[in-house]
């Protein structure tokens, strides 16, 4: 297996500020690429002063659509994390396990 890749948030996003979804997909795509080829990610957080839901739903959270619990908690490392946001990280995460968990039925066939 190749070594670890490692993604700064700070330099994908050119920015200490995550909280917009676009910044987010910038992350989410590098990750889903990276772990399509079965590639270990490291993602750090180093320089990151704001954080919010939004960003990590994005960056992350949708991961739990293309890839399964185990391939994730596998692949990915979260680093350089401050912990208030760990707490943010993980309700997202559980979130998303939730979410993705069931298979959406389409909106015409809500109440069916």
């Amino acid at each position: 297996m190749s070594k670890d890749l490692a993604i700064s948030i700070f330099e994908v996003t050119s920015s200490p500020l995550c909280v917009a979804s676009d910044d987010g997909q910038k992350v989410y795509d590098r990750l889903a690429l990276a772990m399509q080829a079965k590639r270990s990610v490291a993602l750090s957080f180093r320089n990151v002063t704001t954080l919010t839901t939004v960003f990590l739903d994005t960056a992350i959270g949708q991961l739990y659509s293309v890839f399964s619990e185990e391939q994730i908690r596998s692949l990915l490392k979260v680093q350089d994390m401050q912990a208030d946001y760990l707490v943010l990280l993980k309700r997202v995460i559980e979130t998303a396990k939730l979410y993705f968990k069931e298979p959406r039925k389409p909106h015409w066939a809500v109440g069916r």
